[in-house]
């Protein structure tokens, strides 16, 4: 099997500057990853280190001043510019579920308006029917279609956000930290639930954090990134148990402990979902 075959996602060369040419910030310096099928990358790093820029370039929020960004082989423009079943492969769940969601519309807007949008993703039969085994399917019960994203908690709204990106049944989640805006007993909630649509759906993903602990529970491989560049790359346990860059060493320090398991989600253990 070829190179390209194994690969699902593939950065190259990534360079993104702020600020014009002259004078500006780099934000990313000649960054390149790539992810297999249902394989996660954690991509981590301190606020600053370019993460974020990359996991834009990827989404097509962000234009990349030079370098490459392809899904099997085929390049990766501008989000709106990109063939429908590209724009469906690769989807993002973002950092703050709130202000990702229109406030003043019912779940079942948010929902019913991706799948106008791709309607080749509508299920067969009752819409309705297929909406709450979505909803099930994120930890929601039923009644929670009718409610205004407004009206959810911050874990209600990040289980809204994903279950919009399932919706159109993508192939790589970008999900752009996308625990760290919770409690800290929603996001375990939140990771297990990731884990289990991960294996569920055969999804590949690219997960950005600045947590270690945090990626050491999700990711097969993992990525540092300090100022713009990846320093180090490798499986992650590999990495978190011998780093061999001095900043690696410097997350681990401030992360959890990595001996902690993902708690049970909440949906699961009969507890109240957050």
């Amino acid at each position: 099997m070829s190179t390209s075959e194994r690969t699902l996602l593939d950065v190259r060369d990534l360079r993104v500057r702020y600020g014009g040419r002259r004078g500006g910030q780099v934000a990313v310096d000649g960054v390149s990853l790539s992810v297999a099928p249902e394989e996660t990358l954690g991509l981590v790093g301190e606020s600053g280190s370019g993460k974020t820029t990359v996991a834009r370039c990827v989404a097509g929020l962000l234009r990349p001043g030079t370098g490459t960004v392809t899904f099997e082989g085929r390049p990766l423009g501008r989000a709106g510019r990109r063939p429908p079943e590209l724009q469906r492969a690769v989807q993002m769940v973002f950092q703050d579920p709130r202000s990702s969601l229109n406030p003043r519309m019912t779940v079942a807007a948010v929902i019913g308006e991706v799948w106008r949008t791709h309607p080749v993703t509508v299920p067969e039969g009752d819409r309705t029917e297929a909406l709450h085994r979505l909803l099930a399917d994120m930890g929601l019960d039923p009644e929670v279609a009718a409610r205004r994203a407004g009206d959810l908690s911050g874990g209600q709204c990040q289980r809204v956000s994903i279950a919009r990106a399932l919706a159109v049944r993508p192939r790589l989640l970008v999900c752009d930290e996308a625990v760290s805006a919770l409690d800290v007993s929603v996001q375990a909630q939140i990771l297990r639930l990731l884990v289990d649509l991960r294996a569920r759906h055969r999804l590949a993903m690219l997960f950005i954090s600045h947590d270690l602990g945090v990626v050491h529970q999700i990711a097969d491989r993992v990525a540092v990134m300090r100022r713009g560049v990846i320093v180090e790359e490798g499986r992650t346990g590999e990495v978190l148990t011998a780093p061999r860059h001095a900043y690696t060493q410097a997350l681990l320090d401030a992360a959890l402990d990595l001996d902690d398991a993902v708690p049970g989600d909440g949906a699961a253990d009969g507890k109240a979902v957050v």
